[in-house]
């Protein structure tokens, strides 16, 4: 498949704003009212990913992500419909958050994703999923198809 750079259906981009004052700073990294209407967080984690270090590619059959980037650190995120029933199948996109651009992204299912750190130094993500890891009592098989270390893959950080 031909890859092409544009749009996602499903993928939301809500850049956030930071809140100083004398004591330090404050940042909302979702609202309810922001988030499509059927999505509901089931949990939160948060992640380190070392200077130079990638997280994915891959994607969830089910779940969605609600991931953070607002600092310490700078990541690359990179994006690609895999949905064939999606308008926007072949589609990819790549942004810059975290640091410097503070934003949630909304990475529907379908969607392969992944994140590479930019910084010189560790850098944190948020994520709130609407779906438990591994489901209730950690019971169930993970939502998740991996491309990490796939040769063929055509999915690359």
């Amino acid at each position: 498949m031909e890859w092409k750079r544009g749009d996602i259906e499903g993928v939301h981009l809500i850049e956030l704003k930071r809140y100083e004052d004398e004591r330090g700073h404050l940042m909302e990294t979702f609202r309810r009212d922001e988030l499509p209407v059927q999505l509901e967080c089931a949990m939160s984690y948060m992640s380190i990913t070392k200077q130079g270090q990638s997280r994915g590619p891959h994607e969830h059959r089910d779940q969605t992500d609600v991931f953070s980037f607002i600092g310490p650190g700078k990541f690359l995120l990179k994006l690609w419909d895999n949905r064939e029933s999606s308008p926007t199948h072949g589609n990819y996109l790549e942004l810059e958050v975290g640091e410097g651009r503070p934003a949630t992204v909304i990475v529907p299912p379908g969607v392969v994703h992944g994140y590479k750190n930019l910084s010189e130094w560790p850098a944190m993500v948020l994520n709130y999923p609407d779906r438990l890891y591994r489901g209730e009592g950690k019971k169930q098989d993970v939502d998740e198809i991996r491309y990490e270390g796939d040769e063929t893959s055509p999915f690359r950080l």
